[in-house]
């Protein structure tokens, strides 16, 4: 039998996960409502969340995704009971792969469902109580250092109709100066593929 690539704490939220919607999303009640992904993918993601005041006191989720995507968002699920929703909005996949005691390199990008979810049902919260939106409070990552060019630079992009790396070069200029950024910003363009086509 080939050996497990996953860590210890990935298999027993993968196994067990915590906080799953078991039944039907009507009959649990929420604040807040996120859903991200793209089915065609195989990787779809739903938060609902129950929210006092600034608060979040419980979770339910649901994926379509593999053992990554659940462990990560069991994870996460776990940690954000009881916090505050603007800390909450700033979490990072990294933060939730580090919980996790890493992830392979080829399985990162699924760990980015459950923080998009999340901002979209923290979204729906605010959105519905009228609190002022927490849209850009969120941390973003600088892809390429010569342009200051971020992953939220990148993710517009892809939303725009960009797919490859000749593209982006000519909406963004990315790369043109050092080049060092195209691994990493190809790893952006991947993720955004499973979040959105």
């Amino acid at each position: 039998m080939q050996e497990w690539l996953y860590s210890d704490v990935v298999k027993e939220h993968f196994m067990n996960p915590k906080n799953v919607l078991m039944e039907d999303e009507s009959s649990w009640s929420y604040d807040g409502r996120g859903i991200v992904g793209n089915i065609k993918c195989g990787d779809q993601m739903l938060i609902l969340l129950r929210i006092e005041g600034t608060t979040i006191k419980d979770v339910r989720w649901k994926t379509y995704g593999c053992a990554s995507a659940i462990a990560s968002t069991s994870i996460l699920s776990e940690a954000i009971k009881g916090m505050d929703i603007t800390e909450a909005y700033k979490l990072k996949p990294q933060d939730i792969v580090a919980k996790l005691g890493g992830l392979p390199n080829n399985k990162i990008h699924c760990s980015v469902l459950g923080d998009k979810a999340l901002r979209a049902a923290i979204d729906d919260y605010c959105s519905k109580t009228g609190r002022p939106s927490l849209a850009g409070s969120e941390e973003v990552e600088v892809i390429c250092t010569c342009l200051n060019i971020t992953d939220r630079d990148i993710e517009d992009a892809f939303k725009d109709g960009v797919k490859t790396w000749e593209d982006l070069q000519a909406k963004t200029k990315i790369g043109t100066v050092c080049g060092s950024c195209k691994e990493r910003a190809l790893e952006k363009l991947h993720e955004f593929e499973h979040l959105y086509d």
